[in-house]
């Protein structure tokens, strides 16, 4: 079994809003806007995303809501919490973009607010 390597926040955060974005199995033009916002936003310079797109995309469905908890563990250990913030907005955002937000979508942002809303205590 191969040792899961730890991602940085920006990755992180990219990873968790894929798949959130591929929960409802539908993807919206709304949605690759979002991303492309965060994308624009966290990353300084031009970046090469196919190894990710290729590593989401090798995860089966089932798969998802582990690497999404691996996923906000690595964020969490290196964010600050504007940027926790910052991410919660977007996946909100995400979630809206088609205008319905799905059971799935649901479960996804509930895992989140609740693993960091000790931010807010």
């Amino acid at each position: 079994m191969n040792k899961r390597r730890k991602m940085n926040k920006t990755i992180a955060g990219y990873h968790m809003l894929m798949i959130l974005s591929a929960v409802d199995f539908s993807f919206h033009i709304e949605e690759e806007k979002i991303i492309r916002e965060y994308i624009f936003q966290e990353f300084p310079f031009k970046v090469d995303l196919d190894n990710e797109i290729h590593l989401i995309s090798s995860l089966h469905h089932d798969e998802w809501h582990a690497h999404f908890l691996q996923c906000m563990d690595d964020f969490y250990e290196d964010s600050t919490e504007t940027e926790r913030n910052s991410l919660l907005k977007f996946a909100l955002y995400l979630a809206k973009a088609d205008g319905v937000i799905t059971v799935e979508e649901n479960f996804y942002l509930k895992h989140l607010f609740e693993a960091w809303d000790h931010d807010h205590e």
